[in-house]
């Protein structure tokens, strides 16, 4: 790294201190909820958005003690209910950045309904669902995310239930921006929390949480130097869909299907390549539906379209 480029980092992380507060992060050893802490704040930071703008939400969970460490606007609410706080500071001071943070069971059970409708009004509220697939905070029983099978205290037969998805949830709802990021990847998470700022309207974002005490290794394949090629696709708008160690894999549309297709050595692509397009809203549910071991996870923004803002003018 050159010169320049290390004093410019120095000064963006000099930045990002001001928007941590004296609070020490009480997670444990690993947890990514560091990796979102620090994404976000970095995102905070280079927004240039002065911190008496800035509003900080959470329900209940190990997720939902981020606000405690940021140095902004926030409130502890309870639980399944930040979305309805945010929705009033939002309608109350229509120019806050409202920012809500929750994790699986705090968004999708108890506080399924609030979220569906946050999600289907379309308010400008920035969601971010913090998605371990278990509830950590209470010591590790299923959630509404956690996949058939798995075994936890309160599910010592394994879960019974189908799991929630919950972009496809979003999508369901209308969320006019709707993206899904790896708790490992820190330029990944700030590169999708600014384009979630920039939009004007409801933004969902589905973080890939790791919970290294009760859950570890949920996202291994996704995540995992060894795999992450092989196993996730990068959405990126007007671009085809390729993935790989080598760039050989292609996502191609076939009888009304999304597949997979291995590409030869200077093989061109195929004319039924899938083309990203956020503004589709068939294709982001095709992409939101992908699951291992057939097709890659999908990482990015699915959706992202212009709708009336609730409480505000069209």
């Amino acid at each position: 790294m050159s010169e320049t480029a290390t004093a410019l980092a120095e000064q963006a992380d000099d930045r990002r201190q001001d928007f941590l507060s004296a609070t020490t992060p009480r997670w444990c050893p690993g947890c990514g909820c560091f990796a979102v802490l620090k994404s976000l704040t970095a995102t905070y930071a280079a927004l240039g958005i002065p911190r008496e703008k800035l509003l900080t939400i959470s329900g209940i969970g190990c997720t939902s003690r981020l606000p405690y460490y940021t140095r902004t606007f926030g409130f502890h609410t309870v639980h399944g209910r930040a979305p309805t706080v945010a929705m009033g500071a939002k309608l109350a001071n229509p120019e806050l950045s409202v920012w809500l943070i929750s994790g699986d069971g705090d968004a999708m059970a108890i506080g399924g309904n609030h979220t569906m409708h946050l999600l289907r009004r379309n308010p400008d509220i920035k969601m971010l669902m913090l998605n371990n697939q278990i509830y950590g905070l209470t010591k590790g029983q299923a959630s509404p995310t956690s996949p058939a099978g798995l075994e936890t205290k309160s599910t010592p037969f394994g879960v019974q239930d189908n799991p929630i998805n919950p972009v496809n949830l979003a999508l369901a709802c209308g969320a006019t921006f709707v993206a899904r990021v790896p708790d490992t990847n820190n330029a990944m998470m700030e590169e999708v929390f600014a384009a979630a700022h920039a939009h004007r309207g409801v933004a969902f974002v589905e973080v890939l949480l790791n919970c290294v005490t009760f859950h570890d290794g949920a996202y291994e394949q996704i995540t995992s130097k060894a795999t992450r090629d092989d196993h996730s696709v990068r959405l990126r708008a007007g671009q085809p869909l390729r993935y790989g160690k080598d760039g050989n894999r292609v996502l191609v549309h076939a009888h009304g299907r999304i597949e997979a297709q291995v590409l030869e050595d200077g093989q061109p692509l195929p004319a039924n390549a899938v083309v990203h397009d956020p503004t589709d809203p068939g294709l982001a549910q095709q992409l939101a539906l992908m699951a291992l071991p057939e097709l890659p996870c999908a990482l990015g923004i699915f959706r992202q379209v212009q709708a009336p803002v609730y409480g505000q003018a069209c």
